[in-house]
């Protein structure tokens, strides 16, 4: 599991996540110049390393370096909350707290990942519709 992005790295993972194609250090090094005041060797150094930790692939165009992402911004999501809840002692109790800070949006966008990833749930999403009890009965 990858650890939580730096404040700068995700900055420049933002961009090459949201362009969604290969980018050189020039084009997010003017796009964060709007923001903040940074040089091209930071930006250079910050791709490198994202380069190193396996978030981005590279190849080489003329003198420079194209990267793209290697993955979506929703599996890295997916990833620091899984690997949060792994480290919990008592994972349900942490879905249960994690759940009651969700707002209604978040929760109406969770019965839709549930019902992608789940087919089988009923349109109420909270039991699968061959599920049954013990005893036979639902």
């Amino acid at each position: 599991m990858p650890r939580q992005l730096g404040e700068l790295e995700d900055a420049v993972m933002t961009r090459v996540w949201q362009w969604n194609r290969p980018v050189t250090v020039r084009e997010v090094l003017e796009d964060l110049q709007q923001e903040r005041s940074i040089a091209y060797t930071t930006v250079m150094t910050v791709l490198d390393n994202l380069h190193q930790k396996g978030w981005v692939r590279r190849e080489v165009e003329g003198r420079a370096y194209r990267y793209m992402a290697v993955s979506t911004r929703a599996a890295y999501s997916a990833a620091l909350m899984n690997e949060a809840w792994s480290h919990s002692d008592n994972p349900a109790a942490a879905l249960v707290a994690f759940f009651g800070m969700m707002s209604a949006e978040q929760r109406d966008a969770l019965r839709d990942a549930m019902r992608i990833v789940r087919p089988d749930l009923q349109a109420t999403g909270d039991r699968p519709a061959d599920d049954t009890e013990p005893d036979g009965e639902r």
